[in-house]
């Protein structure tokens, strides 16, 4: 398994593991913590992409961007969504005519 696929097979780790709540699994100690704490390392790693795609080299954002996609998949799954749902929602938007970030809700 490769690629794109990989996320997938990630995400059923992720549920395995929140499902399970095995105290030596980082995932789900840091689900046991709750949302704050999840959506503080979503906070963290996007920061750290930030910086990287500035002043790190291609490796070093790769390594953040996976970082961040990790973490936003652990708090997406402990609230029972997956990275499907949101590229359902970007799709949602495009197809209304515009790009995705033009048709963001109104918040």
């Amino acid at each position: 398994m490769s690629g794109i696929a990989f996320i997938d097979r990630l995400e059923q780790i992720i549920r395995e593991r929140l499902r399970d709540g095995d105290a030596g699994s980082y995932t789900a100690r840091l689900a046991a913590e709750g949302a704050p704490r999840m959506a503080q390392k979503v906070g963290e790693e996007g920061v750290e992409v930030a910086l990287a795609a500035i002043t790190g080299s291609d490796a070093e954002l790769l390594g953040e961007a996976a970082d961040l996609v990790y973490h936003l998949l652990v708090l997406l799954n402990a609230r029972e969504l997956k990275l499907a749902d949101v590229a359902a929602t970007l799709e949602a938007r495009h197809s209304q005519g515009g790009s995705v970030t033009d048709l963001q809700d109104d918040r």
